[in-house]
């Protein structure tokens, strides 16, 4: 009903006998109910007078129906011109932001893997490893740079 359940309908109505007596609330009951008669019947007059004025003009179901669905479709049509191009516009958007992250991911690698001093091999074969391996992935695998990364990639997270 009015989110009141039904041991909240028992208590007001205990407080209301309590409040007017066993010999008032009966009275009270009947005046409501013949008030909500009254309502009933002063709104079933309102629908009839405008379902009078409406076929006086010349309107019937059919043609109200065909007008509301003439309405719907002129909505409709106002609404996909105005936002028919969202998706692709997003979509553009989306592999901006995710160009432009790349491009500072890889910058920023760079820009470690210069500061980062990478160790002398200590033989021949890890320094034909240290060659094949690229600049970007050697900074990988430091822990500094790979917490930069994850900053970057990860959600936003509070500074400080």
């Amino acid at each position: 009903m009015f989110g009141i359940g039904g041991g909240e309908i028992v208590f007001i109505m205990f407080i209301v006998l309590l409040l007017f007596g066993a010999d008032k609330v009966p009275e009270m009951a009947r005046g409501m109910g013949k008030m909500m008669a009254q309502l009933k019947n002063a709104t079933n007059d309102i629908k009839n007078e405008i379902q009078k004025g409406v076929e006086d003009n010349g309107f019937d179901q059919k043609t109200l129906s065909d007008l509301t669905s003439n309405i719907t479709s002129e909505i409709n049509k106002a609404k996909s011109n105005l936002l028919g191009d969202v998706p692709t516009t997003f979509s553009g958007i989306s592999s901006t932001f995710a160009s432009e992250i790349s491009k500072a991911k890889t910058d920023i690698l760079a820009e470690t893997a210069t500061k980062t001093e990478v160790t002398a091999p200590a033989t021949a074969v890890e320094a034909e490893k240290v060659k094949e391996i690229p600049l970007a992935e050697t900074a990988l695998q430091t822990p500094h740079v790979k917490e930069v990364i994850e900053d970057i990639e990860g959600p936003i997270k509070r500074q400080g």
